[in-house]
């Protein structure tokens, strides 16, 4: 089986009919992203699989595990953790107390002190800034913080949700290369992005939604090259 496998999976707002029986899997080590207007359903699967929403009818599997049921901080326990849209930094706190926080569910503090120094190397303006509160830092700082505070939790599978939105050139380009890097590391991805063409540059695999529904799935490469695809989301006529 997949690491992750969702099926036939509908999710609400009220009476607003969000998710319309999708399907999809994501394998072990692997980044698969999902691409789509704004409206489309991203942020919603994501809510849905790491259960801060609760689908009406299929099921989510982790690792053999159905979870649909389950709360949040059981599934960060589990191996499953989010960067959600917006960040959700603790602005009030420092670098390095949301780190700390990240990992509130661990008790080995010795591989906690090692894994807080892997995310001053993986962002070493963090490193700069660890006694720095949080909520004085940039919109790139605190979406690096967003990422390393997730990272914490050792997750399996990284949720991330617009990681580069409203982030500087410069930055996008920082941010997608740790997201390469840490799956290098082995870190199985889900990708949520606005910016198609980065996204399906590092992504093994897509799927492209639509009105909550899955409408295409290919390789990366070859939804790159889809006439829609790049008409739609690449901007290429």
């Amino acid at each position: 089986m997949a690491l992750l496998e969702v099926e036939s999976v509908h999710t609400y707002y009220g009476n607003i009919h969000a998710l319309k029986g999708i399907s999809f899997f994501v394998e072990e080590g692997e980044i698969v992203t999902l691409i789509g207007s704004n409206g489309a359903g991203k942020t919603t699967t994501l809510r849905t699989i790491c259960g801060l929403m609760a689908p009406r009818e299929g099921y989510v599997n982790f690792d053999e595990d159905d979870i649909h049921s389950f709360p949040a901080h059981k599934l960060v326990g589990m191996g499953v953790a989010m960067v959600p849209e917006g960040r959700g930094i603790f602005a009030k706190m420092s670098v390095s107390e949301n780190l700390d926080l990240g990992a509130y569910h661990r008790n080995d503090n010795a591989e906690i002190k090692n894994d807080i120094q892997h995310m001053y190397e993986l962002f070493p303006r963090l490193g700069e800034r660890r006694t720095q509160l949080a909520g004085t830092m940039s919109g790139g700082e605190q979406q690096m913080l967003a990422m390393a505070r997730s990272l914490m939790s050792r997750p399996r599978l990284l949720l991330l949700d617009e990681p580069s939105m409203g982030l500087a050139p410069v930055l996008v380009d920082f941010v997608f290369e740790t997201i390469e890097r840490i799956n290098n590391e082995g870190m199985t991805i889900l990708l949520v992005e606005q910016n198609a063409h980065m996204a399906l540059q590092i992504a093994d695999r897509g799927y492209v939604l639509q009105s909550g529904e899955i409408v295409l799935s290919d390789d990366a490469k070859k939804l790159q090259q889809d006439p829609e695809v790049q008409k739609t989301y690449l901007g290429i006529e």
